[in-house]
């Protein structure tokens, strides 16, 4: 089993796991999923730090600057189209789980998923959609 999602949706999707009300392994494996979605929006927010230092003027201590803007601060980058380009194409990149170590957890967060009886609205129910699609493509995809 692959899953694949994308770092721009980790945060939303991190969220509305958090909020179900689970027990036994399946709310051990959803913690465990969580985990890794966690650890990847700390890696996805250190290479957002790593480009903002890339495509900023950098100060004294290598830092970014800001400037003023119109009713506050705004990062002094050298190219800003560059900059949105970049970010935009890192928070398009997927977190790929395929781990054989972790085939029970994610079946198991499948199976959540999928057969889920709460009801969701706005953006709670775009977001379960988009992880449905994810668990589902993998059955049809990745084989």
């Amino acid at each position: 089993m692959v899953v694949e999602i994308k770092n721009s949706m980790l945060e939303q999707a991190q969220r509305l796991l958090f909020d179900l009300k689970l027990k036994g392994k399946d709310s051990r494996h959803r913690t465990k999923f969580i985990r890794k979605l966690q650890e990847q929006r700390e890696e996805v927010a250190e290479q957002e730090r790593e480009l903002l230092k890339e495509h900023a003027h950098l100060d004294e201590n290598e830092q970014p600057k800001t400037k003023e803007a119109e009713g506050g601060q705004i990062w002094d980058l050298k190219d800003p189209a560059a900059f949105v380009k970049d970010k935009r194409e890192l928070y398009g990149e997927k977190l790929v789980l395929d781990s054989r170590n972790d085939q029970d957890m994610l079946q198991t967060v499948g199976e959540v998923l999928l057969h889920c009886e709460k009801e969701f609205s706005g953006q709670e129910a775009i977001v379960y959609d988009y992880l449905c699609d994810q668990f589902e493509q993998e059955g049809t995809d990745h084989e």
